[in-house]
């Protein structure tokens, strides 16, 4: 198995609106794309407020193995994600590590 870790800096506050747009636009990800097993994501609530570094959307993904994570990239429904993206995103963090 495959975990994908990401975090993202967006440029501006998002509005509440914005903030669920994305978030069900990810949830609806494990639905569309093969060999995801489990999906989670959401706003930051962390009280540890020096250690964020302006990271508020976290993002994990556990796939089948390295080939499923591969496919996810150029797989049309991440990359309307990541078009919604477009023109928000300051910084993005990935972090992908076998498991299991």
């Amino acid at each position: 198995m495959m975990e994908h870790l990401v975090s993202f800096k967006f440029n501006r506050p998002l509005e509440a609106a914005e903030q669920e747009e994305l978030l069900a636009l990810l949830r609806g990800l494990r639905g569309q794309v093969p060999g995801i097993i489990e999906l989670t994501c959401g706003f930051n609530e962390t009280e540890e407020t020096d250690n964020i570094h302006g990271f508020t959307l976290g993002l994990r993904v556990t796939f089948t193995d390295r080939e499923a994570l591969r496919d996810y990239g150029p797989h049309p429904a991440h990359q309307a994600f990541v078009a919604r993206l477009d023109g928000l995103v300051e910084q993005v963090v990935v972090v992908d590590y076998p498991f299991g």
